[in-house]
């Protein structure tokens, strides 16, 4: 997931409990897929000549599963290509030696409420959840943020010193000079598509160019570069920010226009659930398959292996060849694995996609980010201190190499999990040559400086486990981040669902997932792809939608993102 932002200004005079919910409308692409999901005539059909009909799904994450389970529903039979686990980066583990329900999130954690469609298949499967504890919010027992070598208590932010209320309203109104953050966030709220648009067609022209750190700079609120150091440093929401500094902030806008690193919630039990469930899930309504039928039935329980080769073959079809050396044919597939496996692990034919594609594929830019979690024998941490009647210790945030500490409690006196580190791109490069034990010590070195009279060590009960995702041979990276002049690359990747004006023979082959997403980082994005990827197959097998739930190609040419030109 993505770094911090604020919960910034409302809009004036507007109480909080009477304005409409923020969800992730837009701004690149208004479509409400929350009503889509949810309307009873279903996301279309396809004719009854095409029931049976396989389709090809590259990558068994989140975009994957979505996409053959919607695909499956239709009456179409996807074959769901997969190189190591149900999931993707929704991955949970537990710890070698501890109880089954002692685990760790690996890659997604927490999902604001805005993620509308990814809640409608967390809803579906019958997901539990609880408030994550990021810092300073409301069920988050206590935060420390430790700066410079000083530390500081907090419940909540009035508690901080007066420098970081100031960094806090300098970031509200940097938003609302530089990008009428109420304006749209109002626009939001209320799903005007087409004010949504005015407003970020201004804003794309005028911002695709800068980066998040040239933003800060250019603001009148930001002149101070000891409040745009402690903002990178810690920001408010989730972590510091200074990670992404180097990032297009057009990147920045979408995550604070759409509410996405407010209110987040964790799953109970990990996010992997959710991928994993929908694979077993049998459909109460789905054309042509018999009741009972699931993905995991119609793939006699596992996927098929990795993708080695992609080619188109005559007709116009795509050839799948897997690692097993099985090859099979395709009128239709969807890739949803990250972008770079076609540039690296996959042999592919330029003939797959037309050559600006190519470029903005090559283009894509990746965040990398590390993770280590200890298994602890219960929430120790809040044990008063005998001195100062404060808890022994609190989610932390600091410029040492932690970084971002967790502490997620299961229940008094129960194991818990404290995640010691969790980093980004250089912060997480520092990491990578350490092993797991090694990454431990040094950060258990760096928390004794804020916490000198806590012995973490005595209370770890496992091994640590990690990850650095720039490591991972199938991802390569946590997720992707557009870096300035980026625009029109992701422009490029996410209507490529829409082929109509595609020439014929560079059809048929659908993008989706985390790269393809305006919303990079964010679960929301690898669904709302999934469906636009059903959208096209269904269209490209002539299928259509019905009239009362138009569809988002159906809708592509009053909503389409804005087209900066090239020349």
């Amino acid at each position: 997931m993505t770094s911090t932002v604020p919960t910034a200004v409302h809009e004036a005079g507007e109480p909080a409990a009477d304005r409409p919910p923020v969800t992730m409308f837009g701004p690149d692409f208004p479509y409400a897929y929350d009503d889509y999901l949810a309307h009873p005539a279903g996301l279309g059909s396809v004719p009854a000549t095409e029931h049976g009909t396989e389709v090809a799904v590259i990558g068994g994450g989140l975009s994957g599963v979505v996409a053959a389970y919607e695909l499956m529903k239709m009456g179409l039979r996807p074959v769901v290509y997969e190189a190591d686990r149900i999931g993707g980066r929704l991955r949970t583990v537990g710890f070698d030696g501890c109880n089954e329900d002692l685990t760790a999130e690996m890659g997604a954690m927490r999902f604001p409420p805005s993620s509308t469609a990814f809640w409608h298949y967390a809803d579906l499967v019958g997901l539990e959840t609880e408030p994550f504890p990021n810092p300073l919010a409301p069920d988050t027992p206590s935060t420390v943020v430790d700066l410079k070598g000083e530390s500081h208590y907090a419940r909540t932010l009035e508690d901080l010193p007066e420098v970081f209320r100031q960094v806090m309203e300098a970031w509200n109104a940097s938003l609302e000079g530089g990008a009428r953050f109420s304006e749209m966030q109002q626009a939001i709220r209320e799903r005007d598509a087409q004010r949504v648009r005015r407003i970020w067609a201004e804003l794309v022209e005028k911002l695709d160019h800068q980066t998040f750190y040239g933003f800060l700079c250019e603001s009148p609120a930001f002149k101070s570069f000891r409040h745009r150091e402690i903002f990178g440093q810690v920001g408010f929401g989730t972590g510091g920010w200074d990670t992404d500094f180097p990032n297009s902030i057009l990147e920045i806008l979408r995550v604070v226009y759409t509410g996405a690193d407010d209110d987040h919630r964790g799953i109970v039990g990990g996010s992997q659930q959710l991928p994993l469930r929908l694979w077993e899930r049998e459909p109460g309504k789905l054309v042509h398959w018999p009741q009972g039928t699931s993905l995991s039935s119609l793939h006699g329980g596992a996927p098929r292996p990795a993708v080695t080769r992609l080619h188109r073959t005559a007709g116009n079809r795509v050839t799948v060849t897997d690692a097993s050396g099985d090859i099979r044919t395709y009128r239709a597939a969807v890739f949803t694995a990250q972008s770079w496996m076609l540039l690296s692990k996959i042999e592919c034919d330029e003939s797959l996609f037309p050559a600006d594609h190519w470029t903005a594929i090559e283009r894509t830019h990746y965040m990398q980010s590390s993770k280590l979690f200890v298994p602890v024998d219960r929430p120790f941490w809040k044990d008063p201190d005998p001195e100062t009647g404060r808890d022994t210790m609190s989610m932390t945030l600091t410029d040492r190499m932690t970084r971002g500490t967790y502490l997620l409690d299961n229940g008094p006196d129960r194991p818990a999990v404290i995640c010691l580190s969790y980093t980004w791109c250089d912060d997480s490069s520092k990491w990578l040559p350490l092993s797991a034990k090694e990454r431990m010590d040094v950060m258990l070195a760096s928390l004794r400086e804020i916490y000198p009279k806590v012995d973490i060590r005595r209370h770890v009960i496992g091994n640590p486990v990690t990850v650095s995702w720039e490591a991972e041979p199938y991802f390569m990276g946590a997720f992707k981040a557009n870096l300035p002049g980026h625009y029109r690359y992701q422009r490029r990747l996410f209507t490529h669902f829409v082929q109509d004006r595609l020439p014929e023979d560079r059809r048929g082959l659908f993008l989706a997932g985390d790269d393809i997403s305006w919303t990079a980082g964010w679960a929301e994005g690898a669904v709302q792809t999934a469906l636009n990827a059903v959208w096209g197959v269904m269209h490209h097998l002539g299928g259509s939608t019905d009239p009362s739930n138009p569809g988002p190609g159906d809708v592509y040419d009053t909503i389409a993102p804005v087209e900066l030109p090239e020349d």
